[in-house]
């Protein structure tokens, strides 16, 4: 008897390659804190032009298990896209999120591959690494969006109040608020990006205490990274400042409630990462904190990913139901 993918297997396999997704992500920052990004040389796929290397030196071990924990995370969003082709109805949501995540997958494949082919790895300080890296990051919160959301509108648990969440939309949202979480998404993303170009400085250019840090950020004949990391921690707080309030605002005005369960959610998330940062700073980014950090990062990101979901698909929903009455409405008074 063949085995049939239902949509909570479907879920459940989706919310599985999302966290794997995270794991491997982690993994990455110990590759660039640990200056290991070279360790494979400047070969790719191969690493030290072998398939399996002889690896006599520890950042060929933490590279080589990235590329393999990466590899891994590939096949299993494949499998993610089959699973979606035969549990999901054609036109489902979810089945688009799933090819999305597929792509940037393989996006995430040749970026890498960008990174270690042009020598971004290492001790490299080029303004080229920093660019590379940012499209990174960008692809990467993508990707994770992107399974996140499969997981998400698979869900056979929340099919059941999805009508009372579109009900709820014209009483407990608006417009306004739909444009907020836009910018919400946008300026979430450019902090990330600022986070990425400070963590490579603390990588490249690790300071031995705080005033000698402060003092390098500052100083003219710095690195151009590390003058710009000083813009991380003022607009980290800055976002999340704003996104509380969007969060307070969410839960003040929308009934639905997994939007307000998701905006108590960021809520604490945000509270942890301003407090993570500032440790961050004060310890001097040591690796473990980094993880952490990062770790609750992307926790924050698929928060206000999903919290947008919630609050902007009922709006859309609502405004497409509206439009049709409208048009129906002029066309009995048309004909009358």
């Amino acid at each position: 008897m063949p085995f049939r993918v239902t949509r909570s297997f479907f879920a459940r396999y989706a919310w599985s390659v999302l966290a794997y997704n995270l794991l491997v992500i982690l993994w990455g920052t110990v590759v660039r804190a640990s200056g290991s990004g070279n360790g494979c040389g400047d070969h790719w796929p191969l690493c030290e032009g072998q398939v399996i290397p002889h690896a006599a030196q520890l950042s060929t071990l933490i590279e080589f298990a990235h590329r393999m924990t990466s590899a891994v995370a590939a096949v299993l969003v494949i499998g993610l896209v089959v699973l979606a082709w035969r549990a999901l109805a054609a036109g489902s949501a979810a089945r688009r999120y799933a090819a999305a995540a597929l792509v940037f997958t393989l996006l995430e494949g040749l970026i890498g591959a960008a990174l270690v082919l042009f020598g971004e790895t290492g001790t490299n300080a080029s303004m080229g690494r920093v660019v590379i890296l940012s499209c990174h990051l960008v692809n990467t919160f993508l990707l994770l969006a992107s399974l996140a959301l499969a997981a998400w509108t698979a869900d056979e648990r929340r099919t059941a109040v999805a009508a009372a969440s579109e009900a709820a939309a014209p009483r407990g949202a608006g417009t306004g608020l739909a444009l907020a979480y836009a910018g919400g998404l946008l300026a979430t993303l450019a902090v990330a990006i600022a986070g990425t170009i400070a963590a490579l400085s603390d990588t490249l250019f690790h300071a031995t205490s705080l005033a000698a840090g402060l003092q390098l950020d500052f100083a003219a004949a710095s690195s151009p990274i590390v003058r710009l990391r000083v813009i991380h921690p003022v607009l980290a707080v800055v976002v999340a400042a704003l996104l509380a309030g969007l969060a307070v605002r969410t839960r003040a005005r929308v009934t639905a409630p997994a939007a307000r369960r998701l905006a108590g959610g960021l809520l604490g998330l945000l509270g942890v990462q301003i407090g993570l940062g500032a440790f961050d700073v004060l310890l001097l980014a040591p690796l473990w904190l980094q993880v952490l950090h990062l770790l609750v990062a992307d926790l924050v990101w698929l928060d206000l990913v999903l919290l947008a979901r919630e609050v902007v698909y009922p709006l859309r929903s609502s405004f497409r139901i509206a439009s049709s009455a409208a048009i129906t409405s002029s066309r009995l008074a048309r004909d009358f």
